[in-house]
Formats: C-alpha cells, sequence, structure tokens
C-alpha cells in the first residue's frame, strides 16, 4: 500500500509512532490519498474516539465543527467544517457526509452527501498487526475540488493534514486510557 518515499517518521519521545502515506493524481483534478500510523492504543479506545462525532473538532486540528445530524442503527450523517490557512488567505470547506461504522471490522467508510467538494469520499480503518498488541490506524481519502478549488496547490497540505489528523486520534485515544 505505502511507497516508501512517501514515508514520513514522526516519532516523539518513546512514543512508538510511524506514519506512511501515498498519494495518486487522479483524473480530473483528483487525489486519493492515503496514511497509515502503527500504534499501541486498542481498537476499543480508537473506535471511541473516531465515534465520538460531535466531539472531533475537540482535538482534529483544522476541524471547526463536527455535529451528528442522523444517525439510525450503524448509518451515521455528520455536518464537518474544516478551516485551513493557506497563502495567507482563509480558507473553509463544509461537507455532509453518510458514514457507515461496521466496529467488528474496525470500519468507518464515509461518502459525500453534499459540499464544498465535488468528490469526498474514503475510510478510517483499524487493524491489528498480527502477532503484536499494535494496530494500524489507516485513513485512506479521495477528494476532488469544486471548480474554483486549486487541489494540485493544496495537496501538500492535504497530506500534512492527514498525519496531523492520525496523530491527534492516536493522541486522544491514548490519553482516554489513562
Amino acid at each position: 500500500m505505502i511507497n516508501p518515499q512517501d514515508s514520513v517518521d514522526h516519532s516523539k519521545k518513546s512514543d512508538y509512532r510511524t506514519i506512511e502515506q501515498t498519494m495518486e493524481k487522479l483524473s480530473g483534478g483528483t487525489r486519493r490519498l492515503a496514511a497509515q500510523l502503527t500504534t499501541s492504543a486498542s481498537l476499543d479506545s480508537l473506535w471511541n474516539v473516531l465515534t465520538d462525532y460531535d466531539r472531533l473538532s475537540h482535538y482534529i486540528p483544522n476541524l471547526l465543527s463536527s455535529k451528528k445530524i442522523f444517525q439510525r442503527n450503524n448509518n451515521v450523517h455528520l455536518k464537518q467544517v474544516g478551516a485551513q490557512d493557506f497563502l495567507g488567505m482563509k480558507f473553509s470547506a463544509e461537507v455532509t457526509i453518510n458514514l457507515f461504522e461496521d466496529k467488528k471490522l474496525g470500519l468507518l467508510k464515509f461518502d459525500l452527501i453534499k459540499g464544498d467538494f465535488r468528490k469526498f469520499e474514503g475510510s478510517w480503518k483499524i487493524q491489528n498487526i498480527k502477532g503484536t498488541s499494535k494496530n494500524s490506524l489507516i485513513y485512506d481519502l479521495t477528494v476532488q475540488g469544486c471548480q474554483w478549488m486549486p487541489i494540485g496547490m493544496i495537496e501538500k497540505r492535504l497530506k500534512r493534514d492527514l498525519s496531523e489528523n492520525l496523530i491527534a486520534v492516536d493522541r486522544q485515544a491514548k490519553s482516554t486510557i489513562k
């Protein structure tokens, strides 16, 4: 899955943390990004953080708000607003996403209902690393901006944000078990 050229090591102190990333340029200004983090956080603690929808903006950088607007069984609709400073300009985007929860598989799959993107879909996946007590947390995102959104200019920012999001989820998951 991961190209070693795109690997980034975000080790801090004695905390074991490795982030690997890939990015694909698809047609029509679409980008597919994937990031993976190795963590000692448990599936349950990671899952609890990822599904605490109304509090995601408390610890995910650049997420201004996240609100659950619908839930039936394992189907959830969320309204989220993110913001960035980019080249000295404030940039914000809003999405309403349809999310499907499958805790048994450690999978949260989402796709765009409406928002400031033509395409915004992907998943969060938590997988045990065989033979260890560690887990992989994987965030996969396919995004296509609107006509006025220069996706090529913001792709580096998107890559950095994916890493920051993984670290924030990991940090929160580890802080809730202490």
